[in-house]
């Protein structure tokens, strides 16, 4: 018996106990409330986010299975092109989780408070997101309501230099065999301009694995680098890149195989991906060339920011540390819809929230940070424990 199928099948029976995902740590209410008070805000006036053809939303050619969106990662930068994709196909889905997508993300996002933007706790799993193992992710594929939405190159894609910008990485072969064996489309989506958001970075291996033991997948290195400890709230930090998504043709791995799922072998099942692959880095390098030569574009970043002067400058990345604490503690209270974009939902969040001065307190204001982080770590992981015992 081939790994490929061992695998699988090994699994098969953890499946019903596992569907605990679904609701874990998940807050159906949470998301339709952060992306109308906070993440509009930096996608609509930061970012400038276009969606390219995406008028009618992709929908499940298996009705009991969801479907697969795939994407490139955003190298050398916090994964806020994740963040802004999924939160504008909520937005663009009337913000229903029926056929939104819940993204499988690194299970080192999540379990590093460090790499939750500005310590919001268990951000990525309230908003939606699963941990991308296996087990889940073949549990997902029985998830009643949303899409999938995966990043196949995982950390190496966030991890890639700048020399590499649009150069997809390695691809996980787990989503080519979801798609085969539960006949599932494929649907690529180009991220445009991403690799802008934090460029002109490289990286060494040697400290990559270093910072790891801290709960942080890479560490890039560049002018902006210098920086960070000077002023930490830089570490979540991101050029005004222009986000654009550009929505492909569906891409179905079924049909290119001629045996059952579990006939085929693990380089059977690499070949497909590897296939997969370049048609995927072929539909990115057209959407690049179509959409990719003025990342920044300056002149629409100044015209924007002048028809919105109201809400200046509450979506530059220094206030993002205030505005996320402040959503966060004014969602915790059950009262969202007191935060506002003003100077005193700024000034509150000082109060409210202590450490958000440490992002900006040069050096010393580092210690408070990775405390907290690594704290509420420990507390995550015996979270996790107790409820894999339990379930």
């Amino acid at each position: 018996m081939s790994r490929a199928k061992a695998r699988t099948r090994d699994i098969s029976h953890l499946i019903p106990g596992n569907k605990r995902i679904y609701t874990d740590y998940f807050d159906p209410d949470y998301p339709e409330p952060l992306v109308r008070k906070v993440i509009n805000l930096l996608s609509d006036l930061y970012f400038r986010t276009r969606f390219i053809g995406f008028e009618n939303l992709p929908q499940r050619n298996t009705p009991e299975h969801p479907i697969i969106l795939a994407s490139n990662h955003s190298g050398m930068a916090f994964p806020w092109d994740a963040i802004i994709f999924t939160s504008g196909y909520f937005r663009l889905n009337r913000y229903m989780m029926k056929n939104a997508v819940r993204v499988l993300t690194s299970p080192m996002l999540s379990d590093s408070t460090l790499m939750n933007p500005f310590l919001i706790k268990n951000f990525w799993l309230r908003a939606g997101a699963i941990d991308a193992t296996f087990l889940n992710f073949e549990t997902m594929m029985h998830y009643p309501d949303s899409n999938l939405m995966i990043y196949p190159e995982g950390v190496p894609g966030i991890g890639k230099p700048f020399s590499q910008r649009y150069q997809l990485q390695r691809y996980s072969s787990s989503f080519i065999r979801m798609s085969i064996k539960y006949k599932v489309d494929v649907v690529p989506v180009a991220t445009v301009n991403g690799e802008y958001i934090n460029p002109w970075n490289t990286r060494f291996g040697w400290l990559n694995r270093l910072v790891q033991k801290i709960g942080i997948p890479f560490l890039p290195i560049g002018f902006m680098t210098l920086l960070i400890p000077l002023q930490p709230w830089l570490f979540y930090f991101a050029f005004p890149a222009r986000l654009t998504y550009v929505l492909g043709e569906p891409i179905k791995p079924y049909e290119m195989v001629d045996k059952p799922w579990d006939e085929l072998t693990d380089e059977e099942y690499r070949a497909v991906t590897e296939k997969v692959k370049a048609m995927m880095q072929q539909q990115l390098d057209a959407a690049v060339q179509a959409h990719g030569s003025r990342p920044y574009d300056v002149l629409h970043l100044l015209k924007t920011w002048l028809k919105n002067l109201r809400y200046f400058p509450f979506y530059t990345p220094c206030f993002w540390p205030a505005l996320f604490a402040e959503f966060d503690r004014c969602y915790r209270s059950g009262r969202p819809e007191k935060f506002t974009h003003s100077w005193k939902t700024y000034l509150r969040s000082l109060v409210h929230n202590p450490i958000t001065i440490a992002f900006f307190i040069p050096i010393l204001g580092w210690v408070p940070i990775l405390l907290r982080g690594l704290r509420n770590r420990r507390q995550l992981r015996r979270e996790r424990a107790d409820a894999a015992t339990t379930g």
